[in-house]
């Protein structure tokens, strides 16, 4: 018997050995379909490919595709585990044709793998084909041999294909197996054909049309070859079950559930085995994928699958946490044909663990509750809406746990009842939005998240995917349709780009699509803290509600942000480290061109510390660890060791992001709530320079720095403007800081030696006018002086040098710099009874057009602005001491 694995293997073996390249797996989320909650077939990857708008790996490829199928109108949730084919992961083994080859090398490979290859019976194989499609017909009686009623025409839209209303379709020819009548059902096309017996194994899709919107079909000039076959019904038909759970990948997941929890999968106990198998498969991968357990979009959808596994583990007993216990065997099974399983099962096992822990609280107290609700119901009774709706409302219970809790006693829910309650419930938060006093133009905000609901962002992973266009706004209005020339903004069900917040600011790129459409992004915004708004102008073609458009960020910007916004982590890391624990983040900026951080503190930094914080970043950054990221709840994060900043709102779910080497605590260097946007490892960075520290605030103060290309460009030029200033000085870099010293050294002495100059020019009785002897007026020595360039730091010295010299007068000297005038005034001790100083200064100050002047009745300075009244001001002073 071939396992699974070997099946897989053997599949693609063939079809490489017959010229196609072999493609790995795409991510479960679709990058290239917006429409597509998960890659849900195997050609979804080649979408572009088919439409022509991207170019073809290789003229043939082959693939085992992983595939999921829990939400929107691909959805087998609900089915699992009580059906034998039904699953919400599965496997699509496919090998295309880009313009190739056509049907009959289809047809030729399908049967011959089939028959020759796998040895399976011919004898228990069922062609159909398309009503019409008679080269189908002849092709299967000629390279088969089937027989007539063997080959089955079928009219319905199963055997035609078709990717959309328009674009590429064709006909498809399915393959059946037969598994005995000892099973119920017939063939396809019969009236019995629901039944189990005849199974789908392989579907052949021959691409040979394009349909316009008219509906009319012309013929592609390339027509091309899609098949999907699923492994896991392949498998059950080669080892030689009817049910996929009884293949070896299932057998063993099975095994592995039925040890742990004692219980064994047969009778009411083989279903809920089942739902865990199943469902361990699923939400693994989409955690490998990078996907996240939340309360929107594609993290809702993974967060019902666990939780629907999670509550069969209680039903078989199981006491702690089961199914991170499961995952070692499932990357035993898997890991070796998909790697991300192995690389991926500490998050994997991280995060079944915690939701299963969380998960049990809210399942024992809904379960409790429930039981109370359907108290005096029975089989074939409804449980009102409103009912389900405060479980889910009030409890945190999901409708669908309250479904699949009442089915077991067939009981159902009243959809219509909690869809009104929770209609109700959207107008009571409509109105306490109304209600607290936002902007009015918030309220076009909320219409359009309520009817849209949030923006799913997916540029954590990548910087570029698909996006269905849900609104346009065009001066604060909505409209249909943009055309080229108009600033806009666009709001899309998915986007890589980032909205600006938590101090990040938003990505900036481009939008094309159809229509020749060409569409600059300047910022992204995040209105409600859930919309992702991106605003720019169509620089051509136009861009229409509906359309699907390709969404590119500017990865080198995003790149030099991401940068940024890491730097600013370890810097927060590094001040709480070297400064204390008071250090909080008290606001930030991270742009691509620069980092701005606040922070409390109650004094300015000294230069050494300035010094070593940078050391310190610098040092992790040169470790080069990877950076981590985990969902947790905020309780959670914060007794794990994450920071959260104080006054910030968390949801019901955060991001934790850890980095930096580990320290003595078990904990990186660095962990903190975050929601932006980082390096996959401290490398990345590349370098760290703190270019300021200065005060914001009483106690708070801000570190501005660079990083990356943008610190070492700053290097750059502090590097040139210092050989500017060696050459300027003559001399050589490594030199300057000496002679640079040498020349201040010089000034020093030479402003001494002017000091000098000056003061012995003041004392020899210089003037404006030339030598003056002191004066005598009214029988008081008066010395009255006028220096050019005198320090008026020198006044006081030179006046009392001169009451000295006098022995009894007044002297007064006016010092002139830059046309301006500093005045002084001295009274010996012998006069200071009948002349004040500080009225003589006030005097020859108003002259030289200023205003008051202070001191001593013996010593007074004042200044004034016009210097070229020098004479009137000693005029001033001599008018009073004559009387």
């Amino acid at each position: 018997m071939q396992s699974t694995n070997e099946i897989r293997r053997s599949f693609l073996d063939y079809f490489a050995a017959n010229g196609h390249a072999e493609e790995p797996s795409a991510p479960l989320v679709p990058y290239n379909d917006p429409t597509l909650m998960f890659v849900n077939a195997g050609m979804v990857p080649f979408k572009n490919v088919f439409t022509g708008l991207e170019t073809p790996p290789a003229p043939r490829a082959t693939s085992s595709q992983k595939c999921v199928r829990a939400g929107g109108k691909h959805n087998d949730l609900d089915n699992v585990g009580y059906t034998a084919r039904h699953h919400t992961f599965f496997e699509m083994l496919g090998n295309f044709s880009f313009g190739d080859y056509f049907k009959a090398d289809a047809i030729e490979h399908a049967w011959t793998l089939l028959t020759k290859e796998w040895g399976l019976d011919a004898g228990r194989l069922t062609a159909t084909v398309y009503h019409d499609d008679d080269e189908a017909f002849a092709l299967w009686q000629r390279i088969a041999g089937l027989p007539d009623d063997r080959i089955i025409r079928i009219a319905t839209a199963d055997n035609f294909w078709s990717m959309g209303d328009t674009g590429p379709c064709g006909p498809c020819s399915e393959i059946f197996y037969d598994h005995g009548d000892h099973i119920e059902g017939g063939p396809p096309g019969s009236p019995d054909e629901d039944g189990d017996r005849f199974v789908e194994i392989w579907n052949l899709v021959f691409m040979q049309f394009d349909q316009n919107a008219e509906g009319e079909r012309r013929p592609l000039p390339k027509p091309s070859i899609d098949t999907g076959m699923g492994l896991e019904r392949v498998a059950a038909v080669m080892q030689g079950v009817h049910n996929n759970y009884d293949t070896d990948t299932f057998k063993a997941l099975i095994e592995a559930s039925q040890s742990l929890t004692g219980t064994k999968a047969e009778g009411d106990q083989l279903a809920s085995h089942r739902v865990i198998a199943d469902h361990l498969r699923s939400t693994s991968f989409l955690l490998a994928d990078g996907v996240l357990p939340s309360n929107e979009g594609r993290g809702y959808v993974l967060r019902r699958i666990m939780r629907r596994a999670m509550r069969h583990a209680h039903l078989l007993g199981a006491s702690d946490p089961l199914m991170h216990r499961l995952v070692p065997s499932l990357v035993e099974e898997m890991g070796h044909a998909f790697p991300e399983l192995s690389r991926g099962q500490d998050l994997i096992e991280d995060v079944l663990e915690r939701e299963e822990t969380r998960f049990r609280q809210t399942l024992d107290k809904g379960l409790k509750l429930l039981d109370q609700a359907t108290d005096g119901l029975s089989e074939g009774d409804e449980l009102p809406g409103e009912t389900a709706f405060k479980l889910y409302d009030t409890f945190g219970f999901p409708y669908d746990l309250t479904e699949d809790a009442l089915r077991a006693d067939g009981i159902t829910v009243d959809r219509d009842g909690f869809d009104a309650a929770m209609s109700e419930q959207k107008k009571a938060a409509r109105a306490a939005w109304k209600g607290s006093g936002q902007a009015a133009d918030g309220e076009m905000w909320f219409d359009i998240a309520e009817r849209e609901g949030a923006t799913e962002f997916t540029g954590y992973s990548s910087t570029e995917g698909e996006g269905g266009v849900v609104a346009l706004l065009v001066d604060g209005k909505e409209v249909d349709r943009a055309d080229a020339g108009t600033e806009l903004i666009v709001l899309t069900n998915q986007t890589p780009f980032y909205g600006e917040s938590g101090g990040q600011t938003g990505d900036s790129g481009a939008i094309t699509g159809d229509k020749r459409l060409a569409l600059t992004v300047t910022d992204t915004s995040k209105p409600l803290g859930r919309l992702h708004a991106h605003q720019g102008k169509v620089d051509a073609g136009s861009i229409s509600v509906g359309d699907t458009v390709h969404l590119k960020v500017d990865a080198e910007r995003r790149d030099a942000i991401r940068a940024n916004h890491s730097a600013t982590h370890l810097l927060h890391a590094a001040l709480r480290k070297r400064l204390g624990g008071h250090v909080t983040q008290k606001g930030s900026l991270v742009a691509e061109d620069r980092l701005r951080f606040d922070f409390s503190h109650p004094k300015p930094m000294t230069p050494a510390e300035i010094a070593q914080i940078e050391t310190d970043v610098n040092n992790e950054i040169r470790a080069n660890d990877p950076v981590s990221t985990r969902l947790m709840s905020p309780d959670d994060a914060v007794e794990a060791g994450a920071l959260a900043l104080f006054g910030e709102k968390y949801g019901e779910e955060v991001r934790v992001l850890s980095m930096g080497r580990i320290g003595d605590k078990g904990l990186n260097y660095s962990v903190e709530l975050c929601g932006g946007t980082h390096v996959n490892a401290m490398g990345d960075i590349g370098v760290f320079r703190i270019i300021s520290e200065s005060a914001v605030s009483s106690g708070v103060r801000r570190i501005e720095a660079l990083t990356g290309e943008a610190a070492r460009q700053w290097l750059v030029g502090r590097e040139e403007t210092l050989k500017n200033v060696a050459s300027a000085l003559k001399t050589a870099p490594d030199e300057v800081e000496a002679r640079v010293a040498a020349l201040i050294d010089e000034r020093k002495r030479m402003e001494k030696e002017l000091a000098d100059a000056q003061k012995a020019l003041a004392l020899g009785g210089g003037t404006s006018g030339g030598a003056a002897a002191d004066e005598d007026i009214g029988g008081v020595a008066f010395s009255g002086q006028v220096v050019e360039g005198l320090n008026p730091k020198e006044l006081r010295p030179l006046l009392d040098e001169a009451k000295n010299r006098m022995g009894s007068g007044i002297a007064a000297i006016v010092a002139i710099n830059d046309g301006r005038a500093a005045f002084a005034a001295a009274v010996t001790a012998d006069l200071t009874d009948r002349f004040d100083a500080t009225a003589l200064v006030r005097a020859g100050v108003e002259a030289l057009g200023g205003k008051g002047g202070g001191g001593r009745p013996d010593m007074a300075q004042g200044g004034g602005p016009d210097g070229s009244k020098a004479s009137e001001a000693l005029d001033a002073v001599r008018a009073l001491i004559a009387g």
